[in-house]
Order: structure tokens, then C-alpha cells, then sequence
């Protein structure tokens, strides 16, 4: 079995969260983020299981960077 090291990106959104693989473009939600991140690696793991080979290749973006910067405002 293979496997694929991936990130997982959260927000909060209204009552809950929407979480964000980055490297696929697949999104879930949850109520927590403990809830949003399970669902997340269902929906890709799902996503990996049917979509096409050429799907995944064509998807997959394996250079995702996350940094945090500070901008000003007046």
C-alpha cells in the first residue's frame, strides 16, 4: 500500500470548520477540527481509491508551502 504525506489546512467557518488538502484540491468539513481532519482524510482517501491515475497525477501538487507573514494596515 502506498501512502502520501499531505497537509491538511483548517478554518473556521460559521459553527464549524472547513479543512483543505492543498496538494489534491479536496475540501470536508466537520463541527471541530478533530472532526474536520477525519473527514478530510476520508474524502482523499477516497478520492485516491477511485479517481483515474491520471486524475491524481494531473491534481497533485507536491510542492505546497505554508508560511505566515505580517502586513500592515492603517
Amino acid at each position: 500500500m502506498k501512502t502520501l504525506q499531505l497537509t491538511a489546512l483548517l478554518e473556521r467557518e460559521d459553527d464549524g470548520y472547513v479543512a483543505l488538502c492543498p496538494e489534491l484540491d479536496v475540501a470536508s468539513q466537520g463541527d471541530t477540527v478533530e472532526e474536520a481532519t477525519a473527514n478530510l482524510k476520508e474524502a482523499v482517501e477516497l478520492f485516491l481509491e477511485c479517481a483515474p491515475k491520471e486524475e491524481i497525477e494531473r491534481c497533485y501538487r507536491p510542492e505546497v508551502f505554508i508560511s505566515r507573514f505580517e502586513a500592515a494596515y492603517a
